[in-house]
C-alpha cells in the first residue's frame, strides 16, 4: 500500500537514530497521548488493532512524516473521538486551543479475502497483494516478489476486512522467507527477510 507510513525498503530518509537508553516516554504529554488512545478505541464499534493502525496510516503524508510516534497516537485518538461521535470537530479545537490535525476520512475499499490456507511449509509463493485504499499488512516492497513459506501459523483474522468491519475473515498465515538479493540489489548475500503473511496475499509460484 503506497502511503507514507510504508517505509519498507525505501531510500532517502536518511540514519536510523538510535538511542541506546531510550526512555518509555521523551515527554509527559506522550504518556497522557497513549492513555488517549486506548480511551478512544473503547468508544469505537469495533475497536481493534487494524482500526487503529489505520488511523494512522490515514495521516496526511506531510504530517506523517515530519511528526513523532506519539504525535501519530495523539492524531489517530482524536481521529477516532470525532469518528465515534465522542467529540465535534469544532468542540476539539476549542479545547485545543486552536487548528488540531485530524487523519483523512476513511474510504471504504472492496477486499475479497479468500478465506483460505492453501499452503505448506516448502511451497513457492508470489506476493501479488494489491494496494486498495485500505489496510493491509502487506508491505509494498515485497508486491510481485517470490519466496519461500518456512512455518504454518494457523488462522488468523485478515486486517484488510477487520480495520473496516464488524465482520471477519479468518485466513491461514505463513513466514514467508525471500532473498534480500530478490529485494534489493544492493543487499547482502545469503540474507533472508522473513515477513508474516495472510493467504490472501499470495498465490503459487
Amino acid at each position: 500500500m503506497e502511503l507514507a507510513h510504508d517505509l519498507g525498503g525505501r531510500e532517502g530518509f536518511g540514519s536510523v537514530d538510535v538511542e541506546p537508553d531510550e526512555p518509555v516516554f521523551h515527554e509527559p504529554w506522550e504518556r497522557t497521548a497513549r492513555a488517549l488512545v486506548f480511551a478512544a478505541m473503547g468508544t469505537h464499534p469495533d475497536p481493534t488493532t487494524s482500526a487503529f493502525r489505520h488511523a494512522i496510516e490515514r495521516m496526511d503524508p506531510g504530517h506523517y512524516l515530519a511528526s513523532s510516534y506519539y504525535e501519530h497516537w495523539l492524531t489517530a485518538a482524536a481521529t477516532i473521538a470525532v469518528e465515534s461521535g465522542v467529540v465535534a470537530p469544532a468542540e476539539l479545537e476549542t479545547r485545543a486551543g486552536g487548528a488540531f490535525p485530524l487523519a483523512r476520512p476513511a474510504v471504504q475499499p472492496e477486499i475479497d479475502g479468500t478465506g483460505t490456507q492453501r499452503f505448506e511449509v516448502g511451497d513457492r509463493v508470489r506476493v501479488v497483494a494489491a494496494p486498495h485504499g485500505g489496510h493491509t499488512r502487506c508491505p509494498a516492497y515485497l508486491c510481485d516478489r517470490t519466496g519461500t513459506v518456512t512455518r504454518v501459523d494457523g488462522r488468523f483474522s485478515l486486517p484488510d476486512v477487520e480495520a473496516h468491519s464488524t465482520e471477519r475473515v479468518e485466513e491461514g498465515t505463513y513466514g514467508v522467507g525471500f532473498s534480500a538479493r530478490d529485494l534489493w540489489d544492493d543487499a547482502e548475500p545469503d540474507v533472508v527477510v522473513h515477513v508474516d503473511l495472510w493467504d490472501s496475499y499470495l498465490e503459487p509460484a
